[in-house]
């Protein structure tokens, strides 16, 4: 039976009990009787047990598993197969299982069932006991992940450049946890994410009041220290012309700023960094180190001259690595979004018929953000991140698996190669991607590699899938990396 369990502890016993009883009679001397009243075996099956040693047999008892496919060391290897191919995100439905399960026996020449040969695939119950087996292994439902952001970009040696980058910046200046700061934005909308509630058991349609079925959004700007201070934030709204009347209800000392699309410019940026500048009083003689990430409102000549000035270094994190990388995405704006919408909702309730407006945002906010905003979040984010207590090695392989099907070397360009001396392009330093070094070795089979098809091995039927060769490029098209941005190579460059 599939799901029996014992119910009593009779014939409870090990090989190991049976072959010391058996030592008791041959080399002890004691009868059979006695040698299983010790060691509390029955009688019979002592007199067995003996017997079919005497007569040469192996020493195995107990039932076997009849019927299974794989062995316990091939269904291991099918496993860790399966969890590799998820951890690059690429793995496999519960009928694509159950494809590879007959594609590996077919090419092994392991025994199957006729359903198997029929149907081309192994069955429900096979996959079913299978993952029983293998507890480490479930049915989930993954997440969609564009391929064109995370899997690629965070790779060991982007990680490694902005680490490199961090430690000369620390270095340089002697930044303390005081000094080093995070600037991010997140989005805050009027229509939130209902939370689960009490209803009746078996309905299948269960609603919950919102403000609308599109919201809209609200630009929230702040920014945090490794010593776990903040900054009051600033709120950019979807209105050409800001009043001062829409930040009634925020936080205290906080600021407001407006534009068509309700998103952080180049000009909000710079209004933001002198709102920062203003709270942190950072100098020449005493700078700051501000961690932020490539968008293009952050990379303004007049916002990062001011920075320079004023004594800001600024370090952009390498692009589509903020998940990872970022203090605030890591352990604050998470825990935000969820006292948030719990502010929301109590809204809801207390203005019954009424409709969530942007101009409400602010005392949303207001309500919400200093429980997200707790010293223990914000310098946990840092550590989590590795960026204060310093720490290079913080992210482990597993952090990195997504970027292997992507990881391989940059082609020339079509361009003829130019002298990076006599060249007239400005600091083409900052034309190389971090991906253009040679790709660490992954669990693919090499070219030209001999296949031993005695070794039990998924990857012999289906490897690893890895992308072709970049084409070449026509043009020297910057890509953007971790840089000290107030560098001058860096702002000269961003100048031209």
């Amino acid at each position: 039976m599939r799901t029996y369990k014992r119910k009593t502890t009779r014939c409870s016993y090990t090989t190991e009990d049976l072959k010391n009883a058996v030592k008791a009679v041959n080399d002890e001397g004691k009868s059979v009787n006695a040698a299983a009243k010790k060691f509390g075996i029955k009688r019979m099956t002592l007199t067995r047990f003996l017997k079919k040693l005497n007569e040469g047999g192996d020493s195995s008892m107990g039932y076997t598993t009849p019927r299974q496919i794989f062995s316990p060391t091939q269904e291991d290897s099918l496993k860790k197969y399966l969890l590799q191919m998820a951890s690059i995100f690429y793995g496999y439905s519960p009928k694509d299982v159950r494809r590879l399960a007959y594609e590996c026996a077919a090419k092994f020449d392991i025994k199957i069932p006729p359903s198997w040969t029929a149907n081309k695939m192994a069955g429900k119950e096979w996959l079913s006991m299978f993952l029983k087996r293998n507890p480490e292994l479930s049915i989930r439902k993954p997440k969609p992940t564009s391929h064109a952001s995370h899997p690629k970009s965070l790779n060991a040696q982007n990680v490694k450049v902005f680490f490199e980058k961090l430690a000369e910046a620390m270095d340089r200046y002697g930044f303390t946890a005081a000094d080093i700061w995070n600037i991010d934005e997140t989005g805050v909308s009027t229509v939130m994410k209902p939370n689960k509630i009490v209803a009746a058991k078996g309905k299948r349609n269960v609603g919950a009041m919102t403000s609308g079925e599109r919201g809209t959004n609200v630009t929230v700007v702040t920014a945090v220290s490794a010593l776990g201070n903040n900054v009051p934030p600033m709120f950019v709204f979807p209105r050409k012309q800001f009043k001062t009347h829409f930040l009634n209800g925020g936080p205290p000392e906080c600021i407001g700023a407006g534009n068509a699309s309700g998103c952080v410019t180049d000009e909000e940026f710079y209004h933001f960094m002198q709102h920062f500048i203003k709270h942190v009083k950072p100098s020449i003689e005493r700078p700051v180190l501000l961690v932020l990430d490539n968008h293009s409102s952050h990379l303004n000549v007049k916002t990062l001259s001011l920075a320079k000035e004023k004594g800001v270094v600024m370090l952009s994190f390498p692009p589509h690595c903020s998940h990872k990388l970022q203090p605030l995405d890591v352990s604050v704006f998470g825990p935000f979004k969820k006292y948030c919408a719990a502010a929301k909702d109590a809204w809801l309730r207390n203005n019954p018929g009424k409709t969530l407006t942007i101009y409400d945002i602010p005392k949303i906010v207001a309500d919400s953000l200093p429980f997200a905003l707790t010293k223990i979040n914000i310098v946990y984010g840092f550590q989590k991140t590795g960026i204060f207590p310093y720490n290079a090695h913080i992210f482990g392989e597993e952090e990195y698996s997504p970027s292997f099907v992507t990881d391989r070397s940059e082609p020339e360009t079509i361009e003829s190669e130019k002298d990076p001396v006599s060249s007239t392009e400005p600091y083409p330093t900052l034309c190389v991607s971090t991906s253009q070094v040679e790709p660490e070795a992954g669990p693919s089979i090499k070219k030209n590699e001999t296949i031993d098809l005695r070794v039990f091995s998924p990857e012999i039927v289906r490897p690893y899938p890895k992308a072709g060769p970049r084409e070449a490029t026509k043009t020297n098209r910057r890509k953007r990396k971790a840089a000290i941005l107030i560098d001058s190579p860096e702002k000269n460059a961003l100048e031209e």
